[in-house]
């Protein structure tokens, strides 16, 4: 254990990638078979991460111990927890019986409240974030102490771009001490053949975006006091919402609510480090490409996990 105690990372894996066409956080993108999430997992340990608890959905389990507990027995703890549907902090709740989709990405991070009982940081399964990334994160959780403000990552917006057509980004607006004050999600991004980035504002007017501007990759910093806020304010989702059939609760609305309530401050925290992830299938040779890239680079090893593991 380093002189920091347990550091968690929980990796939001429970997707079921249907506009992928199967379950991408299996899929291989390395030239050993790796997924994404190894490489996330590699830069996270050599950040300082100790422990990673896996949100993943209980029909595939098997699948992910399979995969991932060879290769980091003594490197990091390891943790499995399940993100299903009536796995909800208070008594039963009557949701509709066609519903079979969990409770979105807020609800994913809180179900690993048995597994967390310190700093932790959150990240999707399926994106590419870069060592750096997990360089800032595990250095602002670590240095928090008893002073509990969370951090969301702010990537530059032109380290997010896509070749392939626009993308959609949130937009993190901080305030003079560079605090969160609003995350604003901007629809149709891209570059124009002027260089310059732009999207459609909802008036129709074309609104341009400074290429160092932080957007949101959803990779978070937390601490415990997360679990609690989640389950005051879940309530009132299911109340709102909780009959519809396709209705999430998110990270950002709860982060949102927090800041504008004055229970928690959250630091923006700059990284001009690279992210790519996958969507669609189209998106793999890409993906596959810039991580032999990668590799070619000096980035990653050959071998991420050592040969012998690499082979299990």
């Amino acid at each position: 254990m380093s002189k920091h105690g347990r550091v968690s990372l929980v990796v939001l894996a429970a997707g079921m990638g249907s506009r992928y066409g199967g379950l991408k956080q299996m899929d291989s993108f390395g030239p050993n078979g790796e997924t994404i999430i190894d490489y996330s997992l590699f830069d996270a340990h050599r950040a300082g991460f100790n422990h990673v608890v896996f949100i993943i959905r209980e029909y595939f389990a098997d699948k992910f111990k399979e995969a991932f507990d060879p290769k980091l027995k003594g490197l990091m703890d390891v943790d499995y927890v399940y993100q299903e549907l009536e796995n909800i902090p208070h008594a039963y709740y009557p949701f509709p019986v066609e519903r079979d989709r969990p409770w979105g990405t807020a609800h994913a991070v809180w179900v690993a409240h048995s597994a967390v009982k310190g700093p932790f940081g959150v990240i999707n399964a399926d994106d590419y974030y870069g060592p750096e990334s997990y360089k800032t994160l595990y250095d602002f959780l670590v240095s928090k102490g008893e002073k509990e403000e969370y951090g969301v990552v702010g990537y530059r917006l032109s380290n997010t771009l896509s070749e392939h057509g626009t993308v959609n980004r949130g937009v993190c607006q901080g305030d003079e001490n560079g605090y969160l004050v609003n995350i604003e999600e901007c629809k149709q991004i891209g570059r124009g053949d002027d260089g310059v980035i732009s999207f459609p504002g909802d008036d129709g007017a074309t609104r341009i975006l400074p290429e160092d501007t932080p957007v949101s990759m959803n990779m978070w910093g937390f601490f415990p006091s997360y679990f609690r806020y989640f389950e005051e304010q879940f309530d009132d989702f299911l109340k709102d919402y909780g009959q519809e059939l396709k209705s999430e609760y998110y990270i950002p609305t709860l982060v949102d609510y927090l800041i504008k309530t004055d229970k928690r401050q959250t630091k923006i925290l700059h990284c001009d480090a690279e992210w790519f992830g996958v969507t669609y299938r189209e998106d793999k040779e890409f993906v596959s490409a810039r991580l032999n890239t990668l590799l070619d680079e000096g980035v990653y090893p050959f071998h991420l996990w050592g040969e012998k593991r690499s082979e299990k």
